[in-house]
């Protein structure tokens, strides 16, 4: 059966629970329309929220996992942030700029999707956030934030890909003015594009006079034209950042390959093998930062392309509460959170700054207890 000639109406108890899943026929034809209280990808992993505890193995682990992660991933967020923005790291301010922006990105991430949309959801699922209005609203911000993030990992990608290969082009382009435009750009134009999200959405149903949840309309469902959106979103967020990761990072490890090479022979010849090459010891911690926060952001968000793809091919019914859906999201919620962990791993100055700030309250207190002592 056709989804043009499969779908049915959801309809919701107010007075007791909501039930998203059952069904009143329309007549002899009626369209497949996804409820979505909090958001419309992810309703199938909020249904299971409200049922009672227990239930099935994964629904067991994303109770716990999407509060922890929330806990986890704010405060290191903002101390990302807060360390990155002294400037004290060794960065230049144009690979700072971009990881701030980063870590800004990934904060919102964290405080719409998995907060508001995910932990709310779950939790409080009549809540304000519930209002059609608001989990519209709610739908588009976390589509434009998930935007920003992707594309200022892109940015930054690209940014590296100059610097290291494109020596001519590095002194013009690779500069904190540069990195301010394209992270304008890219925050303006994900906005725009995102907004459209608002006005896919229609009520579920209405209690004391205020409509609640979001269901696609039903010209969203058959307008070729929001179909054509609904692509270019995917394509947008999904597969050009995927196909640009791929291409410039080969292009930047080929080039390493080879320079590498040529200079190790260069200076093989004139100061012997042993010595040192300081541009090559800068230029391999930044190869090694680049490639860390590329190939994490392509590890977790992997299993969602797939997901997504095989949707496509085979077929939305297919994966109706899937295991994969629910995977694929926790992965792509869990790369908020890596880009601090690789900044320990691979940058000392940065190590240096984060024990600064966990010592900064003991510091403080001693402080305190000389001047009462004195």
């Amino acid at each position: 059966m056709s989804v043009a000639a499969s779908c049915c109406r959801y309809i919701s108890s107010p007075d007791t629970q909501i039930r998203p899943f059952e069904l009143e026929p329309l007549g002899d034809w009626c369209d497949w329309r996804p409820l979505c209280s909090l958001g419309v990808l992810h309703q199938q992993r909020i249904n299971h929220f409200t049922d009672d505890m227990g239930g099935p193995l994964l629904t067991r682990i994303t109770r716990i996992y999407y509060p922890t992660l929330a806990a986890v991933g704010v405060p290191l967020n903002l101390v990302t942030i807060l360390i990155l923005s002294r400037g004290k790291c060794g960065l230049s301010k144009c690979i700072t700029r971009y990881l701030v922006g980063m870590a800004t990105a990934d904060l919102m991430v964290l405080i719409i999707d998995v907060i508001i949309r995910s932990i709310v959801g779950m939790y409080f699922p009549l809540s304000f956030f519930n209002l059609t209005p608001v989990c519209s609203v709610n739908w588009a911000m976390a589509s434009a934030a998930t935007t920003i993030s992707v594309w200022f990992t892109v940015g930054f990608t690209f940014d590296r890909f100059v610097a290291i290969c494109c020596q001519k082009l590095k002194t013009k382009y690779c500069t904190e003015r540069t990195a301010t435009v394209v992270i304008i750009t890219v925050i303006v134009l994900s906005c725009l594009m995102n907004v459209t999200w608002y006005f896919t959405f229609e009520s579920v149903y209405i209690t004391d006079n205020k409509p609640r949840g979001c269901a696609w309309t039903p010209s969203f469902l058959t307008s070729p034209s929001w179909t054509s959106f609904e692509l270019l979103t995917f394509t947008v967020i999904v597969c050009l950042p995927f196909v640009l990761f791929l291409l410039v990072n080969s292009l930047t490890a080929r080039y390493i390959l080879v320079s590498g090479r040529v200079r190790r022979l260069f200076r093989g010849r004139n100061i012997g093998e042993n010595g040192k090459d300081p541009e090559m010891d800068s230029r391999r911690k930044s190869i090694v930062l680049l490639f860390s926060i590329s190939g994490s952001f392509v590890a977790l968000w992997s299993t969602l392309v797939v997901y997504v793809v095989a949707e496509r091919v085979f077929g939305a019914e297919y994966f109706v509460d899937s295991d994969l859906q629910t995977i694929s999201f926790m992965l792509q919620v869990l790369s908020t959170c890596t880009n601090t962990c690789i900044y320990v791993l691979t940058q000392r100055m940065f190590r240096k700054e984060l024990k600064n700030v966990f010592n900064y309250p003991e510091n403080c207190i001693v402080k305190l207890f000389i001047s009462f002592k004195h």
